[in-house]
């Protein structure tokens, strides 16, 4: 915890020093930086030290370690201000902004990927696919925009070339859903000139270094950056040892092509991409001589090269270059050849132009990715943003320029910015609120920022009018004008001023006493660079390609040359409008400071020069900012939203208070915890001091809310199941009103179907009894025994054994059987019936009385003619006598000779098929079964006796 660092350490946060004064807090960012801690707070405000080396304090442990913790309970770092801003982001609904600030190689685009890198690690616990794709792609942008952006000065390896405020959209779950990238200020000179021991940017020489051989060979280029007139200045300039091993240009090549690919450009886009940068390469080898009057390419073929990669006529190539197409106020289209010097400076004009384009190409495709698309904000929820501005620091050169003069200007505005949020905007809320305030004298560079950007009095007015002017209007004549308007402003001065001061020169140099210290620019080449000159006829000849992706990017080529066009915005006003954009959206957002340090100049990470830092802390207002935090509060907050988050603190409160106002139930609040000496009442807003009274609302919220939860879940599961049992009970109302229906008109169509079965022959028998609900099924059952009883008592006695053999049958029988003669009278003993068998009967008749007296049997249940057939499929006549005790077979053709007799007790089940023949098997336990063919009547030819024979099998004893 940062409470409990040792003293060793210094104080980790600037408010607690003994006095603030300056050589106090010297002393302490001193001693943190000789100890390693390289970040101290200033409130909610992050001061960072650039180390110059690795440092094991960025790991997945120390993520974990930050996540969602307060401020103060870990030592300051990164991690906690981007875990701050995350959290109010989250929490409140608020957007949110973390600004990096500092002057060049203090840090910065180091301290930007980390927070970066930090969003990425804690969102998306549930890995969701698409969320993880965003975090990839935003992550994997930096590396892009890294590459194409940035290059080596002499005071920082990485420079950033080019401003970029990204923001990072999330969804109510707090997960990043997409994004917006915004550059600034791509500095494009570099591109065709730096100064000794810089380099160009970086994607040069990460394609020369690390680019295949076949991939070189195609864009027609060697391996050496010392080839090419771009790179050559370059060439020799070595990385420091800190990032020799590092920032290898090999591996950054190979890590910006795998970032291209996760990105989502295609193959035919990336390749576009470095014939890009092969052409511009080319271009910087292409030279010119004078033939005569005329100016010519000295060599054609780098020129074919050029043509080839851009997917243009060689012959409009080498026309772009000599020539400049212009049409006169007749309409008359002419062609002015131009000087050598012209020729030079409109290959260096489209150089700059080429890189520029492919810049901002590769934003706008990184933007087309990550932007969130089709969001509804009543499906989605609100969206909320925060914003990572990584912008260009303070630069003071040698020889300062134009894009020095921007990138100080834009300096100057944030600065502004961090003036009006953190002190003007801080101490004139106190005064509003009627809070108890010591005021702070602070310098405000209001005076600094008008002197750039006034109306019509502003530097940027008289270079934007020198370049509108009809002549020629020099750099020089330029200068005179700023010297005539601006010469009584406390803050600028030139040699012509100050004739006294030989650090500048006559005609040359202006100088502006900016915020960071004192700037010497030259004037040459201001207005050239304002006006951002490229001839029309390059334009027409990348929109004119067969590459679509470079005719996306030069949409302006399609003008024809009469087509007359408004005078485009000066460099200068587009870059100002830019960054008051940019001012205005970080205005609206809740911000967070990360304030970047250099400790001196040679890089090294032991080299604390007290003078150099001395510089940045006064300059950035760092001291102030120590005395507005001492005397102010850390957070404010409206009565309104206060008690609506801590309500459930205080018993006097929650769910409702009854009291007069919402101040008065805040400061039941306040009193229940015992924070009156921490916090002031203002006349809207509640001021707590220390970030730990906060902190300690915030533990006990999240100890009540589990609770909270716990019983709004059972007061809403409790009034589910009472919303539940209604409904069940009003099904059960319908069910039992829709039975009671059903069963009644069950009965009435009973009573319509049997009413009149009584005066019936068959006694309603024939009636097709209706299907019963589920709820009468079994008394369906019960019905129809009963019916069945009442039909049964008026069948004769002497019927009802045949009428047990037919109920035997069919229950054996299970349906399987469709005819088996239950329709007919059975008549069981056909051999003795002289109408079935005329000349055999009494043959038969002495028989079985003899049979009878000697067998003891009491009834002959079935006897009949059949053929039976043994195991040889043969086939005979017989006759089959089936008594109460025996079952015989005999001959009929031999007046019926006993041929077998078996004991009923022998058999153990009878076979029949399902069709209308008469085949039976009788089956022995001995395995020796009968397989016969019943006989058919002689005066009933279709009469069917299966159905006999198996109810007198089954039944032998049911005849009297």
């Amino acid at each position: 915890m940062a409470e409990l660092e040792g003293l060793e350490f210094g104080k980790s946060d600037f408010v607690l020093l003994d006095e603030v004064t300056m050589d106090q807090f010297m002393e302490n960012l001193k001693l943190r930086f000789q100890k390693g801690r390289i970040y101290t707070y200033i409130g909610e405000v992050v001061v960072s030290m650039n180390p110059y080396r690795q440092m094991d304090i960025f790991g997945k442990e120390t993520i974990e370690a930050y996540r969602g913790r307060e401020l103060y309970e870990n030592p300051p770092h990164l991690y906690a201000v981007s875990d701050a801003a995350y959290k109010a982001m989250k929490r409140r609904a608020k957007d949110t902004c973390i600004v990096i600030s500092g002057e060049s190689g203090a840090g910065k685009t180091e301290a930007s990927k980390y927070i970066m890198q930090y969003i990425a690690a804690i969102t998306n616990p549930g890995q969701r696919v698409e969320v993880e794709s965003v975090k990839n792609v935003l992550l994997k942008s930096n590396c892009v925009l890294e590459a194409f952006g940035n290059a080596k000065t002499n005071r920082n390896d990485n420079s950033s070339r080019f401003g970029k405020y990204m923001d990072i959209n999330f969804n109510f779950n707090g997960d990043p859903t997409g994004g917006h990238i915004n550059n600034y200020l791509l500095e494009k000179s570099r591109v065709v000139h730096q100064q000794q021991g810089e380099r160009n940017f970086h994607s040069f020489y990460q394609l020369l270094r690390g680019g295949s051989e076949e991939m070189l060979q195609s864009l027609h280029l060697q391996g050496d950056p010392a080839l090419y007139v771009f790179t050559r200045e370059g060439a020799g300039a070595a990385v420091s040892s800190r990032l020799q091993t590092s920032y290898n240009d090999r591996s950054n090549h190979k890590a910006v092509m795998s970032a291209l690919d996760v990105i989502g450009f295609s193959n035919q886009e990336i390749t576009s991409i470095y014939q890009i940068l092969a052409s511009i390469l080319l271009l910087g080898n292409v030279q010119f001589e004078v033939d005569g009057e005329s100016v010519q390419v000295v060599e054609d073929g780098v020129v074919n090269q050029i043509a080839e990669l851009t997917a243009t006529d060689p012959d409009c190539v080498v026309k772009s270059l000599l020539y400049r197409t212009v049409a006169t106020g007749g309409g008359e289209v002419i062609e002015k050849g131009h000087t050598e010097q012209d020729a030079c400076f409109g290959r260096e004009a489209f150089a700059k132009a080429l890189y520029e384009r492919l810049f901002g190409w590769i934003v706008s495709r990184i933007n087309s990715v990550i932007e969130v698309k089709n969001y509804n904000p009543v499906l989605h929820g609100k969206n909320t943003v925060i914003g990572v501005l990584d912008i260009y620091g303070f630069e003071i050169f040698d020889n300062n320029s134009f894009e020095q003069f921007c990138i100080n200007y834009c300096n100057e505005k944030l600065q502004q910015l961090f003036i009006e949020l953190i002190l003007q905007q801080e101490q004139s809320e106190y005064q509003r609120e009627g809070i108890t305030w010591q005021h702070i004298d602070y310098f405000n560079n209001q005076i600094i920022v008008d002197l750039v950007e006034q109306p019509h009095k502003g530097i940027i007015s008289i270079l934007d009018e020198a370049c509108l002017t009809v002549g020629k209007v020099t750099d020089t004549v330029c200068l005179e004008s700023m010297n005539t308007k601006l010469a009584q402003h406390p803050h600028y001065t030139s040699r012509k001023l100050s004739p006294t001061d030989k650090t500048m020169d006559f005609q040359k140099h202006f100088r502006i006493r900016h915020y960071a210290g004192d700037v010497t620019y030259s004037v040459e080449g201001f207005l050239d660079k304002n006006k951002d000159l490229l001839f029309q006829d390059f334009k027409r000849l990348m929109y004119n390609s067969a590459n679509p992706v470079l005719k996306e990017m030069w949409p302006d080529g399609q003008l024809g040359i009469t087509e007359v066009t408004k005078r485009p915005l000066t460099a200068a006003s587009l870059f100002k409008n830019s960054i008051v954009a940019l001012v205005d959206k970080l205005a609206c957002k809740e911000p967070y400071y990360v304030r970047c340090i250099k400790p001196n100049e040679v890089k090294s990470p032991v080299l604390f020069d007290d003078a150099r830092c001395q510089h940045q802390v006064a300059y950035l207002g760092l001291l102030e900012n120590v005395m507005v935090r001492r005397a102010g509060f850390a957070y404010r907050q409206l009565y309104s939203r206060f008690l609506q988050r801590y309500k459930m603190t205080c018993e006097y409160t929650w769910p409702n208070h009854l009291m007069a106002s919402d101040r008065d139930a805040v400061e039941a609040i306040i009193r229940q915890h015992g924070f009156q000496d921490d916090v002031a009442f203002g006349h809207t807003k509640l001021f707590v001091r220390t970030p730990r009274s906060l902190f300690t609302l915030e533990q006990e919220r999240a100890a009540l809310i589990p609770i909270l939860v716990l019983f709004l879940q059972k007061i809403w599961r409790g009034a589910l199941a009472r919303l539940r049992c209604k409904r069940m009970r009003a099904i059960y109302t319908i069910m039992g009103c829709y039975k009671r229906y059903k069963v009644k008109a069950h009965f009435w169509e009973v009573e319509g179907r049997f009413a009149n079965v009584r005066t019936t022959a068959d006694y309603g028998r024939s009636v097709e009894w209706p299907a019963p609900p589920a709820a009468l099924t079994q008394f369906h059952q019960i019905t129809l025994m009963w019916w069945a009883r009442q039909v049964v008592k008026n069948i004769p006695p002497s019927d009802m054994p045949e009428v047990r053999a037919k109920v035997a049958a069919l229950t054996a029988l299970q349906g399987e059987r469709k005819h088996w003669g239950v329709g007919r009278a059975w008549e069981r003993d056909y051999l003795a019936n002289a109408r079935d068998c005329p000349q055999t009967s009494s043959d038969f008749i002495r028989v079985s009385k003899e049979l009878k007296n000697k067998d003891g049997f009491t009834q002959v249940v079935f006897s009949g003619l059949c053929r039976k057939v043994n195991r040889f499929n043969k086939s005979t006549d017989r006759a089959l006598l089936i008594t109460d005790k025996f079952v015989y077979k005999l001959e009929p053709k031999k007046q019926y000779k006993i041929l077998k007799k078996l004991p009923l007790d022998v058999f153990t089940g009878l076979s029949t098929t399902s069709g209308v023949d008469q085949m039976l098997v009788l089956h022995t336990s001995n395995k020796d079964d009968i397989l016969l063919c019943l006989q058919r009547g002689e005066l009933c030819p279709n009469q069917d006796r299966v159905g006999e024979v198996v109810g007198a099998q089954i039944c032998p004893g049911m005849y009297p």
